[in-house]
This record gives C-alpha cells, sequence and structure tokens, in this order.
C-alpha cells in the first residue's frame, strides 16, 4: 500500500512575525527597540509635513516663520515659477497644456493597442508638435515665446521626450552597424559608442552648448536648446545601444539562421525575428536607462537651462521665502518621484505582460 506524505500546514502571518522577529529575548528586545524608534521618525516626520505645518498664504512667510511645523505656503505661492519657469505669466496656459499633451502622449504610447510602428510614430509626432506649438506659438494667433522664455517642468519634460524620440531609434541603429559583418563598420561605430559612453554627460553638454558653436558655421549652429537635446540624445544612443546590444546576443542564433534558411531579407529578419525578442530580453534595462535619462535632464543647469530645479532654486531664492528651501526641494522630489515610480511600475507590467508566453 502506497503512503501519503501530507506536508505540514503553512505558519500564519502571526506565527510567521513571532518566529521571524521574536524568536528568543534578545531578539525580541531588538526588534521592540527598531519598532520604538522607526514610529518616532514617523512621528516627527508626519508632525513636521502635516500637523505642524502651513498649508495656506493667508499669514505670509512670517506665518511659516513662527510655525513649528514646514511651510507649504512658498509652493502655494510660487508654484508658478516652478512649472513654468520664466515663461510669460499671461501664456502660462499653453506651458500647462503643453505639459498634459506630453502626459497623454506618454499614456497613449503605454497602451497595447497603440503599439504598431505607425500608431506610435502618429502619437509621438502629433504630441511633439502640439507641444512646439503650444510653447513657441507664432502661428493659429498664439504670440511669439522663444525657447529662452521656456522653464520649470515643462522644459524639462521636452528635453526628456526628444531626448529619448531621437536617441531611441539612434541606438537601433547604432546597435545593428555595432554587430555588421563588415568590420569597418561595425568597429568605427564601436569606438563611437565606447568614446561617447567614457565621457560624463555633463562635459558632452557643454561641448554641444558651448564648444560646438566655434566650430561650426553660423547657418549650422542651430539654437543651443537644441543642441544641448542632440548631445543628450547621443549620450541615451550610446548607452542604450549597448543594451539593444545585449538583448540581441540573447536571442538564440539558430532562430536567425532559420529566417535566411526560409528565404526571408535582413530587414524582414531584423523586424520580425530579432528585434522584438531583444527589446523583450533588453526591457529592465531599458526602462532602467529611461529613469536614469528623466532624472538626468537636471543637469541642463550647467548650461544655463532653467529647468524645473533651477526654477525651485529662484522660487525660494526671494527674500522672504529664502528659508523655505527644504519645502520646495521636498516638492520638487514629489514631482521626481511620480514619473520615475510610474515608470517603474510600468516596467514591470511589461515584464508580466511578455513574460505571459513563457509560463
Amino acid at each position: 500500500m502506497e503512503m501519503v506524505v501530507v506536508a505540514p500546514p503553512a505558519p500564519g502571518r502571526l506565527e510567521d512575525l513571532k518566529r521571524r522577529f521574536f524568536a528568543t529575548p534578545l531578539q525580541a528586545l531588538l526588534s521592540l527597540i527598531s519598532l520604538t524608534i522607526m514610529a518616532l521618525i514617523v512621528w516627527k516626520l508626519l508632525d513636521w509635513a502635516v500637523f505642524s505645518a502651513v498649508f495656506t498664504t493667508t499669514g505670509g512667510p512670517e506665518a511659516c516663520q513662527a510655525a513649528a511645523g514646514a511651510c507649504w505656503s512658498v509652493i502655494a505661492a510660487r508654484w508658478r515659477i516652478i512649472l513654468f519657469g520664466l515663461y510669460p505669466f499671461e501664456e502660462q496656459w499653453r506651458s500647462a497644456l503643453a505639459c498634459v499633451s506630453v502626459v497623454i502622449m506618454t499614456v497613449l504610447s503605454c497602451m497595447p493597442a497603440f503599439w504598431t510602428g505607425r500608431r506610435i510614430a502618429l502619437v509621438w509626432g502629433a504630441g511633439t508638435g502640439l507641444y512646439y506649438v503650444l510653447m513657441k506659438g507664432g502661428v493659429l494667433g498664439l504670440p511669439y515665446v522663444g525657447e529662452e522664455a521656456w522653464g520649470g517642468l515643462a522644459l524639462t519634460l521636452f528635453i526628456f521626450v526628444t531626448t529619448c524620440l531621437i536617441g531611441f531609434p539612434l541606438a537601433i541603429c547604432l546597435a545593428l552597424l555595432r554587430r555588421s559583418d563588415l568590420p569597418w563598420i561595425s568597429r568605427t561605430t564601436g569606438l563611437i559608442i565606447d568614446g561617447v559612453r567614457s565621457l560624463p554627460l555633463i562635459s558632452i553638454l557643454f561641448m554641444f552648448a558651448v564648444v560646438l558653436p566655434f566650430a561650426l558655421p553660423q547657418w549650422l549652429q542651430g539654437d543651443k536648446l537644441y543642441r544641448v537635446i542632440l548631445g543628450s540624445a547621443l549620450f541615451f544612443s550610446a548607452y542604450q545601444a549597448e543594451i539593444v546590444r545585449g538583448g540581441m546576443q540573447g536571442v538564440p542564433a539558430g532562430q536567425e539562421e532559420a529566417a535566411m534558411a526560409l528565404g526571408m531579407s535582413y530587414w524582414q529578419r531584423i523586424g520580425r525575428i530579432l528585434l522584438p525578442q531583444a527589446m523583450r530580453n533588453a526591457l529592465p534595462a531599458t526602462i532602467n536607462q529611461f529613469v536614469i535619462s528623466f532624472k538626468e535632464t537636471s543637469l541642463v543647469v550647467i548650461v544655463g537651462f532653467f529647468e524645473i530645479l533651477a526654477s525651485g532654486n529662484a522660487a525660494y531664492g526671494t527674500g522672504e521665502w529664502r528659508f523655505a528651501y527644504v519645502e520646495v526641494y521636498a516638492f520638487i522630489a514629489f514631482i521626481y518621484f511620480v514619473f520615475v515610480f510610474s515608470l517603474s511600475r510600468y516596467g514591470a507590467y511589461l515584464e508580466r505582460r511578455m513574460a505571459v508566453g513563457e509560463r
């Protein structure tokens, strides 16, 4: 007669906590001390940020200085300069709509219904064009606003979106060129990629913004903002090309050989066999690269742009709000957290979705 071995029941959550944190008297003591310290930190933070904070501008900066908590009044009084920078006050509705258009464009790009080359190109082309028309004006009765007046969150989003828009296709081209069968093409591309990756982003931004105009004719220089975006896109593409190439190396060579045996052309093998699997392999690192690129937009402040971090500095730079710099930086950190955390969660969703076929 065959014996049936029954597994013991899994411990409940309470029993598991007791086993992990209160198994011995010393472990219980250390757990209680740690919980007390964490509770004190949480209480102090809540007291500063909520219970003792000042949220309205009724009493002005003097009411904030008299209070023991945070001074969120500075956000209520200076949010326009944080979000819109030096953009003309009466035209800031355009900057707000431009930010909304970028968010809608990003959300549509994340929906599976738009995951075709034509639809993605249409969404990104229309979204970027609408952003540009709203911000710059000069058409449809909108007053002209030069790039030197752009700033705040709107400028940060514009630099991030255009960097990805230019850098991602360029990264795929570099990755394909680096795996070329012609040595002079693969080695030259590898030299370019390694050369860009060996330089810090700050030096590339400085070269494109300040040094490059001395080497180019006047008609080819363009605006400083677009030169900086090109430099940022080149830096993004160099790193992303290596990520894509790593994804390609994860695809078994037999699949491409089978496609060749079936008579598929080079572009059919790349577009239908290699790239879809390579992008799935490279997805976690790609999401990480997007997150890094979004945070690195703050570096453009060194070449004179008024992005959201520089706008925050200006928000508390006046004498009456100079004491409230912690609250301003906390507000900017919250904005960065919302965008970066959303990107990370979307990356996790994509990983689960693309792993369905493997289960």
